[in-house]
C-alpha cells in the first residue's frame, strides 16, 4: 500500500487485524510501526521475523522515503528530520490516535527522535540495536579495527565516506561485513535477501546528517513505556549505547542479548520474540 504524505509517497504494509474478538467483546490491539535500518534499507528483513508479534500488535511496516519501495526524490530530502515527520504524517493519514514504534538500528534513531518530539502520540517505544547520537560512528570504527579483517576495514571506508556508487556495491559491502554484523551470518542466505537497497539514502546519512545526529539531551522527555534492546557483540551500535538510552528514559526496560551482534532479531530470534511479546503483553500503553 502507498500513502501520499507531505512531499513524497511512502510504501507501507500491514500485518494482523487491529480489532480482534476477546470473549464477548472486541479488543483493539496497539498499532506498532516497524522502522527499518540503513539509512537505505527496507522493511523486508522484518518478514517473517516480526510476524510472531502480530497477535500482540497490528504491525505497520514502513519504508522510509527514498528507500525500499517508497518513492525516490531529491537526495537532499533523505534526512532524519523528514523521516520523523513522515512517520507523523503517516499516523495522521491512517487516522490513528496513538502509535507504537519499533525502530531497529537507524530506524531506532528515527523512533527516538520521534519520541522526543511527539511523545503525546506514542503508546509504546521499542528501540532495538540503536544509538542516541553520532558517537556510534567513531566507536564502530574502533571496534572494527579490533575485530575486522583488512578486507572488512577497507570495505567499510565506503560506508564512513558515504561513497557507494550503486546497489551492487552496497550488496557487496554487506556480504563482506556480514560476519561482523551477524553471529549467524550465512553468505548463501545473504545473497537471497529480498531487500531493495538505496545507496543514495545511505550516503546522505553517513556523509551528512548522521555526523551531527544527537538526541541525548532530549531522551528525558520520553514518557511512553520503553523497551531498549542491544546485542552484546554489536559493532555498529555498540551495547553501551543501549545502556545509555535506557538510563536516560525514566522507567525504560533494558535487555542485552548476550549471543547477538547487530542482527539481534535473527541471531536470537526466538528469545527476541519472547521478550517483545512478553513486554507488549504486560506493559500498558501510555495515556
Amino acid at each position: 500500500m502507498r500513502a501520499k504524505v507531505r512531499d513524497t509517497e511512502l510504501y507501507f504494509d500491514v500485518e494482523g487485524a487491529g480489532l480482534v474478538p476477546d470473549g464477548v467483546d472486541m479488543r483493539e490491539k496497539p498499532v506498532l510501526f516497524a522502522l527499518h535500518g540503513g539509512p537505505g534499507g527496507d522493511h523486508s528483513g522484518f518478514k517473517p521475523a516480526f510476524s510472531a508479534l502480530a497477535d500482540k500488535a497490528q504491525i505497520v511496516y514502513v519504508d522510509h522515503r527514498g528507500s525500499g519501495r517508497s518513492a525516490r526524490g531529491p537526495r537532499e530530502t533523505y534526512t532524519l528530520e523528514n523521516n520523523v515527520e513522515d512517520v507523523e504524517a503517516l499516523r495522521r493519514y491512517l487516522g490513528l490516535e496513538k502509535i507504537g514504534l519499533l525502530g531497529v538500528s537507524y530506524g531506532g534513531m528515527v523512533a527516538l527522535s520521534y519520541a522526543t518530539r511527539y511523545d503525546h502520540n506514542l503508546s509504546h517505544l521499542i528501540a532495538v540495536i540503536t544509538a542516541p547520537d553520532h558517537r556510534f560512528i567513531s566507536r564502530a570504527k574502533e571496534l572494527l579495527a579490533e575485530r575486522g579483517t583488512p578486507e572488512q576495514r577497507e570495505a567499510a571506508e565506503k560506508l564512513w565516506a558515504g561513497a557507494f556508487r550503486d546497489e551492487e556495491e552496497l550488496r557487496e559491502y554487506f556480504e563482506v561485513l556480514g560476519p561482523v554484523y551477524s553471529r549467524t551470518f550465512d553468505l548463501a542466505k545473504e545473497r537471497e535477501r529480498r531487500c531493495v537497497y538505496s545507496p543514495e539514502a545511505l550516503n546522505e546519512g553517513y556523509a551528512g546528517f548522521l555526523r551531527t545526529y544527537d538526541v541525548t539531551g532530549d531522551l528525558h522527555r520520553i514518557t511512553a513505556p520503553t523497551l531498549v534492546i542491544g546485542g552484546r557483540h554489536d559493532w555498529i551500535c555498540a551495547p553501551e549505547f543501549s545502556e545509555e538510552i535506557a538510563r536516560s528514559i525514566r522507567g525504560a526496560e533494558l535487555r542485552i542479548f548476550e549471543n547477538s551482534g547487530h542482527t539481534v532479531y535473527t541471531d536470537e530470534h526466538e528469545a527476541f520474540v519472547d521478550v517483545v511479546r512478553g513486554w507488549l503483553t504486560y506493559t500498558p500503553a501510555a495515556t
